[in-house]
């Protein structure tokens, strides 16, 4: 059942179910009002029974017989019943029939209570009674016809509902126009989402600024997503051309050596050297490939020492080339948010980078401020112009003289973007200038002439 109605459309949904509530509300104010309509007129008919009640006693002879006119004049009918609950005697407008079984009879003083249906005929008739205990044990019952009273009841159910479905039929008339004044905005939203997903650019909902509510703040919602969908997509085709114009390069350089291999017999000797020359390239490739790799790869979750992991790569780096200048300044431990291949990516970048465009010595520092911990790596070379400190970690960023170099310019961006995904920064400073990319941070930048590039990380908790 559920699975049916969540199949309907959602306008038809909300009127059905604002119907359902004006029915349930409709009802209850009904029952209520013809409750209190059948107190009172049942409250007029027990005045009435009193009164004849308090006529007729006295006039009840030893025999059970009622012979005067005063019983006749208070216009109710009367029954005498044997302690068993037989009819004795009955005068008015009582049958002579039992209106009574024998379970409702009182067993002392006395009771009232109906005879008959509302809605329902009988022979009998319809009757409200009065039933006392006399002295000697015998039964007076007093009864007067409730005819006028159920017609009343009868009609007042008649006009509650005529006007119960009268409104009934005005609420959905007018549900439905809110409803679909209410979704106008939605479809109309429905509409611009349909023509963006066919291919239509810059586009945005129109939504009211002068209206604050849920389906205004729905489309500001939707805009913003609409914005950072299209600006992600541009930086998805910047980063598609770039990396096209990159693997460009080592591709067709492969394919020109291996033409130039082919056009004459070569020694074995010419071969080896040219395939030497191939694995270059052939490596030069496999590393851009698999740096390309890593900037679509999200980080996986963890922690994991950056003191631990900087030391560690320092000493892999000297054992492999003992003749680098490369140094590390760590002490205590730097527990951050980031995994260990993640760190070990930073420190790897950073160091690669000082090595390749900058100039011995390089160091490496890692120390601890506050909540956060600081990788800095320092070199001696010539460092960034202040241009090249603000766009540096942009993807396939070089400077003119740095391409004649290894590289591909993504180390600064993969560093850049582990940095902030763990909610840290990316500082590059050089001879007094410092270029944060990243959120704003409480931490002071290291000073000094030589060029630093520093990660700043969120201590793990």
């Amino acid at each position: 059942m559920r699975q049916r109605l969540s199949r309907l459309p959602l306008r038809t949904r909300l009127v059905a179910g604002f119907l359902v509530a004006m029915l349930v509300l409709l009802s209850a104010a009904g029952a209520f009002v013809y409750w209190r309509v059948q107190l009172a007129l049942d409250g007029g008919l027990d005045n009435d029974l009193a009164n004849a009640t308090s006529t007729i006693t006295p006039l009840v002879s030893p025999d059970g017989h009622v012979n005067s006119p005063s019983a006749d004049a208070t216009g109710a009918g009367w029954q005498v019943l044997s302690p068993e609950g037989e009819v004795i005697g009955a005068g008015g407008t009582a049958p002579d029939r039992e209106l009574l079984s024998e379970r409702q009879l009182p067993r002392s003083g006395e009771r009232t209570l109906d005879v008959g249906s509302v809605f329902r005929d009988n022979d009998l008739g319809t009757y409200r009674v009065r039933v006392t205990r006399l002295s000697d044990g015998k039964l007076l019952l007093v009864a007067v016809r409730r005819d006028h009273r159920d017609e009343a009841l009868r009609e007042l159910v008649a006009q509650l509902v005529i006007a119960g479905t009268v409104s009934l039929a005005i609420a959905a008339l007018v549900g439905d126009r809110l409803a679909r004044a209410a979704l106008r905005p939605v479809e109309r939203y429905r509409r611009s989402a349909a023509e963006i997903a066919g291919g239509a650019g810059d586009l945005r909902l129109d939504v009211p600024e002068a209206r604050d509510d849920e389906v205004t703040r729905l489309g500001h919602t939707l805009n913003e997503m609409l914005g950072a969908l299209e600006e992600s997509m541009a930086r998805e085709r910047r980063f598609v051309n770039d990396a096209s114009h990159e693997l460009r390069t080592p591709l067709t350089l492969l394919r020109s050596r291996i033409q130039l291999a082919r056009r004459r017999p070569r020694s074995v000797e010419d071969h080896e050297r040219i395939l030497d020359e191939l694995a270059v390239d052939v490596a030069r490739l496999t590393e851009l490939t698999e740096q390309l790799l890593d900037l679509g790869t999200p980080t996986v979750g963890g922690s994991s020492d950056a003191v631990a992991v900087a030391e560690a790569l320092v000493q892999r780096s000297l054992a492999a080339d003992p003749d680098r200048t490369l140094t590390v300044t760590a002490g205590g431990r730097a527990v951050v948010g980031l995994p260990e291949r993640a760190v070990e990516r930073i420190v790897t970048n950073l160091v690669d980078n000082a090595f390749t465009h900058g100039a011995p010595p390089v160091s490496v520092r890692v120390r601890t401020t506050g909540s956060y911990a600081v990788i800095a790596v320092s070199d001696a070379g010539p460092g960034m112009s202040s241009e090249l400190l603000a766009s540096a970690p942009g993807r396939f960023t070089r400077s003119p003289e740095a391409r004649s170099r290894p590289g591909s310019g993504l180390g600064l961006s993969l560093v850049e973007g582990l940095a902030t995904a763990a909610g840290g920064q990316l500082r590059l400073c050089h001879a007094g200038q410092h270029v944060n990319h990243g959120p704003s941070l409480p931490v002071e930048c290291d000073h000094g002439p030589e060029m630093t590039v520093s990660v700043v990380l969120p201590l793990a908790e």
